[in-house]
Parts: structure tokens; sequence; C-alpha cells
């Protein structure tokens, strides 16, 4: 748990149940050694949602989130120009100073935690809304419109 240096650590507020269990499956599914590495990686990776997923798909998934997680999406102001998967993964890394291979593992490892939570209709609806490039982020195969 990330602590407040202001609160004493008796009086700090643990994760909620769901909340944990979502870094435990990021944990597991990135393979990251250890609980406070999978936060990181959530906190990253969903700030940067943040700042891309706007509208009806951004309120329903920070719906389907646990609380934690769904205030760190929605602390974050849209960006006035989406960026596409590959451009989001290199903002990221650009963030951090992560190598580019780290980052692209780090989004996916959230982004899996994120599609069991938010189901496949609201995943699909979120990748209609983004630009190309998430959806192999996601595990899925790129979409494409019809002309």
């Amino acid at each position: 748990m990330i602590s407040d240096a202001r609160v004493p650590l008796e009086h700090q507020q643990p994760y909620g149940t769901a909340y944990e269990h979502m870094l435990e499956k990021v944990r597991y599914e990135g393979a990251y050694p250890t609980r406070e590495k999978a936060e990181e990686a959530v906190r990253l990776v969903l700030s940067g949602l943040g700042r891309q997923l706007t509208g009806d798909e951004r309120v329903d998934l920070a719906g389907r989130l646990p609380v934690e997680a769904a205030r760190i999406l929605t602390a974050q102001i849209p960006d006035t120009q989406p960026l596409g998967g590959w451009a989001f993964v290199k903002d990221l890394a650009a963030r951090t100073g992560a190598s580019l291979d780290t980052t692209r593992w780090d989004t996916g490892s959230v982004f899996s935690a994120v599609a069991a939570y938010a189901g496949p209709d609201l995943i699909t609806r979120i990748l209609r809304r983004l630009p190309s490039g998430y959806a192999l982020l996601f595990g899925r195969a790129e979409l494409t419109r019809a002309a």
C-alpha cells in the first residue's frame, strides 16, 4: 500500500477487497515480483487510460472497476488529442522512463484485469471509442470499421 506520510500507519484505511483482487490479478498476469510493482503498473496504465477515454464508456468502466481503480481512472482529465495504441505506450514510457517493452508489458497486464472487470461488451464499446491500436493491448484482434 502506498502510504500517506501525513496519516499515521495505524489510521490508514486498507484497500478494498476488490482492489486487492485486481492487484493480485495484475501481479499474476504480469509476473511482478511484488504487489507494489503491480500497483505501480495499475496506477500508470489506468491514469493513461483516464487521459484517453471519454463519454459513457468512461463512466461505465469506472462503475465496474473497484473503487480505488475507478478513482485513478477518473482523476485524469481527458486529452484533447487522443493517442493511438502505440503512441499511448510511448507516452507512458516517456512519463516513467521505462523501456517500451516494459511499458507494453505493463499495459497488457493491467488491461487484462480491466477487461475481466469490464466484460466483453464494454471492452468492445471502449475499443470503438478509442483510436486504433488498443485492441492488441487488450489482447484482441484489431477491429476494423466498415467502409
